[in-house]
């Protein structure tokens, strides 16, 4: 028996499975929104206790290996968006596990890309994919995550990366008003501050701030403890509110100039792949071409980048996946 998770900032998804036969097969899983609980060990506490609700003998468990959205040092990980910090030794004492094993959530994401079936995912550019070139998985959620997949050896290995939290590159002279408004308040700029759930308010309230110095027509208000970003989506696809359709285009074409960034990086001739929580949610808006604007817009290499395939990823257990294909490797 082994233990797979997913750990974002905003939800984690468990996973109590067994392994067979050289694969695997779910016993059990386990969703939780990170806010009921005050740390990672009261949360592993519910699950486990979720397991012995459901009548399922506690087996011993060999290995755990959890995704985690924060840079991993050692056996150690201080969430990025969450005060949780993580000891995968002290982890394993506690619960009487084998080993735990910490991995970055989007190199577990990353490591989920070959399990997928072509109905998880949708091309936004097919590209002309090179076998056993690099490709890039990122995603934005409650942060942006980024990692790499890059073929050694035989196989793809996956390498860790933190680009989410780079320098934010405007590329307009409305990104750089979005840039100065954003510096003003934190000092410092970083892609996920506009390219994520917070980003995307960003966004919203740089848009409505300029609206109300120039006396136009006042944003609707975003509702306090409410996800604020799912309420700019709602308010742009289903209320067709301007405005927030407005602070959705433009976060969409800075998030498709990210992965832009991100396909240079590594010359991604194998694919890009966007993942995360809300791409799925906005497919619509994405294939209207501000997406792919964002991303090609790079000079003399937007002919390049135009060959590079690009799609969504649709499956939600991507991380998850990914942890337990870490597990039975």
């Amino acid at each position: 028996m082994f233990i797979a998770g997913d750990l974002g900032g905003t939800k984690t998804i468990l996973q109590l499975v067994e392994r067979r036969d050289g694969g695997s097969r779910v016993v059990f899983e386990g969703r939780y929104l990170d806010a009921g609980f005050d740390g990672f060990d009261a949360l592993f506490t519910r699950f486990l206790d979720d397991v012995r609700t459901q009548g399922l003998e506690r087996q011993p468990i060999e290995v755990a290996v959890l995704g985690v959205a924060g840079p991993i040092d050692g056996d150690r990980v201080r969430m990025t968006n969450l005060p949780w910090v993580i000891d995968g030794v002290a982890l394993a004492a506690k619960f009487g596990i084998g080993r735990v094993r910490l991995v970055n959530d989007f190199v577990a994401a990353a490591s989920g890309i070959a399990l997928l079936d072509p109905a998880d995912v949708i091309a936004l550019q097919p590209g002309e994919p090179v076998a056993r070139a690099p490709q890039v998985v990122l995603g934005a959620g409650t942060g942006l995550g980024v990692a790499f997949r890059v073929w050694q050896a035989g196989r793809y290995e996956v390498l860790e990366s933190e680009g989410g939290n780079a320098g934010f590159a405007p590329a307009t002279p409305e990104q750089c008003e979005l840039w100065r408004h954003i510096h003003a308040k934190t000092g410092w700029v970083a892609v996920e501050q506009v390219v994520s759930g917070p980003g995307l308010v960003n966004v919203y309230e740089f848009l409505s701030a300029r609206g109300a110095q120039s006396g136009s027509q006042p944003a609707a208000p975003l509702r306090d403890g409410a996800d604020k970003a799912a309420a700019v989506v709602e308010l742009a696809l289903k209320a067709g509110d301007p405005l927030a359709g407005r602070a959705l285009d433009l976060f969409i074409e800075a998030y498709g100039a990210a992965a832009g960034d991100f396909a240079l990086d590594v010359l991604a001739r194998g694919g890009v792949y966007i993942a995360g929580g809300i791409a799925p949610r906005i497919v619509s808006r994405l294939r209207l071409g501000g997406f792919l604007k964002g991303f090609r817009s790079k000079g003399r290499f937007g002919e390049r980048l135009a060959r590079i395939p690009v799609h969504v990823v649709t499956n939600a257990a991507l991380g998850v996946l990914g942890a337990r294909e870490i597990a039975v490797a």
